[in-house]
């Protein structure tokens, strides 16, 4: 990335904030949920009733999408942007967006999963951090209070973010190295990573620690990923290797585990990986900045990321 990195400001109590669906539909329940845990933060929630738009597994029409996100970025009474939900659709809208309204309204942008995808482009086309974290309609699944407490100092605070490993999440068995690394943090679900290849919006990992999570993918298909970016180059010359939750990405039929895919095709590049952090679809997923510069340290087994708020 050649844009210098812009950090938005952080939120405080009586901030108003809107919520956008760039990919699928959310169910109103679900929203119900988020914008009560976003509201006790002291927050001013918008949810204009168009995120509710649905177009199959769309939350309405690419142009209404990328305008939506837009008019959330140029408002200047809106301070961050909550996406509702991930799913499918980031992608079809995203070479939509102005981004020189990012650019010049930097806000932080909160989601994971298809949210990937704008966290890539914000970084590449606006020089924006962003911050992966859950979307709105997680609030509904039950999480711990700790994946709401995370999220609030990730955007409420300019504290560094730290991640400690889970001992009891499988990809623990995947930490080697034997000192501390440090790039930006870039990456998200492995999905939308491949999917940006060849396209404007994938950046530059050369000298990046590369976070990766992945949910409701066989081995064998996390394998085919991950060979298309080893073939591809965008890899070469890493950092090392964050990896969080593989949610759900077992397969009967074989005698290989997500993890033994991970270490191959990983651990061929030859630098430090940490394995077994809460980050993705999990139980009680935490929350990491997008962009800033991180420390891995697979000896401590801990994440450290500068704030992607200022």
């Amino acid at each position: 990335m050649t844009t210098p990195l812009t950090r938005a400001r952080r939120l405080r109590p009586g901030d108003t904030v809107r919520l956008v669906a760039p990919s699928g539909p959310p169910k109103a329940g679900a929203v119900a949920a988020g914008i009560a845990e976003l509201e006790s933060w002291g927050l001013v929630v918008q949810c204009p009733d168009r995120i509710f738009d649905g177009r199959g597994y769309l939350a309405g029409d690419d142009e209404a999408r990328a305008a939506e996100l837009v008019e959330a970025l140029a408002d200047p009474d809106v301070a961050g942007i909550f996406c509702a939900r991930g799913g499918y659709g980031a992608g079809r809208m995203v070479d939509l967006v102005d981004f020189e309204t990012a650019r010049h309204n930097p806000k932080p942008v909160v989601g994971y999963s298809d949210i990937t995808v704008l966290h890539q482009a914000l970084y590449v086309r606006a020089g924006l951090a962003g911050v992966h974290g859950p979307v709105v309609t997680t609030f509904a699944a039950g999480h711990g209070r700790g994946t709401a407490e995370a999220l609030r100092n990730a955007v409420m605070t300019a504290d560094p973010v730290t991640v400690e490993v889970r001992e009891d999440e499988p990809g623990t068995v995947l930490t080697c190295g034997e000192a501390p690394v440090s790039g930006p943090l870039l990456g998200g679900n492995l999905s939308l990573v491949v999917d940006a290849v060849g396209t404007s919006t994938c950046p530059d990992y050369a000298g990046a620690i590369v976070f990766l999570e992945e949910v409701n993918e066989e081995p064998y298909r996390v394998d085919r990923m991950l060979t298309q970016l080893r073939r591809s180059g965008v890899f070469e010359g890493v950092a090392g290797f964050a990896l969080g939750q593989f949610t759900d990405c077992a397969d009967s039929d074989w005698d290989v585990t997500v993890e033994d895919v991970l270490r191959d095709l990983l651990g061929a590049f030859g630098v430090p990986i940490l394995g077994g952090l809460p980050l993705g679809h999990g139980p009680d997923p935490m929350t990491v900045p997008f962009g800033t510069v991180a420390t891995l340290d697979p000896v401590a087994g801990r994440l450290t990321v500068e704030s992607a708020v200022a």
